[in-house]
């Protein structure tokens, strides 16, 4: 069996305060979620955002039946599932990204912002959203563009030592990665993606800009030249539009979840647990208060 990938673990992190909340990131924020907009479905049945942590884009998914809030971190999830209350649209679901518990064929829309970065094996993730997305579905992906004017230039001026220019994904930090975009693409489209709209955001996210002019006033600059990603992708961060070919087949109706380990379906959860029924694996995942726990069997 192949060896499975780390994953970057926030479980227990003050990522929402430390990062977030007061931290003056309106800016990226409201920017992200101008992109968001724009390439997202606004309607569907079923949505999944990958690495959605304490669901700081949750409210932008009103338009959808049923939203997966999918994330390694358990006590992330908690803080998504205390803000968000009882609606009963939002399933929590905690696991990893290169074992989806899901069935094959089943979202509508998958929205992926910030977290492709702590990917160590982008190709392998790709494949499994490419398995669980529906035919003829979305996927807006976000990622750290490695290929940047900040990065472009400190590489010239002898102030960092790889090349933006070179494809392959650098990883700057353990665990942190940026990705030059045709690399990106060209793993898309292997995986069975076709990528389309690309748009240039975050262009001004740098603190002398953002602590002298007005928030409003970036973020609405930015909204304009986030179309020059159709031409010109050297902002730090790029979304692109990714469609799944039609003619697959969908997820059975009244299906939804598989086993991570075996892609078997799960039924029904009896007595907070969800009991894989292959009997070659027969492993067990802990359901408690509507968050679905995958990330080690029981």
């Amino acid at each position: 069996m192949t060896e499975t990938p780390p994953v970057c673990d926030y479980e227990g992190s003050d990522y929402r305060t430390r990062f977030w909340e007061n931290q003056g990131r309106d800016y990226e924020d409201l920017a992200e979620r101008i992109a968001l907009r724009r390439l997202m479905p606004p309607h569907g049945g079923t949505l999944i955002e990958i690495g959605a942590g304490f669901g700081r884009l949750a409210d932008e998914y009103v338009g959808y039946d049923k939203v997966v809030l999918f994330d390694y971190s358990r006590s992330l999830l908690r803080e998504a599932q205390a803000h968000l209350g009882d609606d009963p649209r939002f399933i929590y679901v905690a696991g990893n990204w290169y074992n989806m518990p899901f069935v094959a064929g089943l979202f509508d829309t998958l929205v992926q912002i910030r977290t492709l970065h702590h990917a160590a094996d982008a190709p392998a993730l790709f494949r499994q959203l490419a398995r669980i997305a529906k035919p003829g579905g979305d996927y807006v992906l976000e990622f750290a563009n490695k290929r940047n004017l900040k990065a472009i230039l400190r590489y010239w001026a002898k102030r960092q030592l790889w090349s933006p220019f070179e494809r392959e994904p650098v990883e700057f930090v353990e665990l942190n990665f940026d990705f030059h975009p045709r690399w990106i693409r060209e793993q898309l489209q292997t995986a069975g993606f076709t990528p389309g709209r690309t748009l240039a955001a975050s262009y001004f996210r740098l603190g002398v800009l953002k602590r002298t002019i007005p928030t409003g006033l970036l973020v609405g600059l930015d909204s304009l030249v986030q179309w020059t990603g159709a031409i010109m992708q050297l902002s730090p961060s790029l979304f692109v539009h990714n469609g799944h070919p039609a003619g697959g087949k969908a997820a059975v109706p009244s299906t939804f979840f598989a086993c991570p380990h075996c892609q078997t379906g799960l039924g029904d959860v009896v007595d907070g647990r969800l009991t894989c029924p292959n009997t070659a694996c027969n492993r067990q995942y802990r359901v408690e208060n509507n968050l679905y726990d995958f990330k080690e069997p029981i």
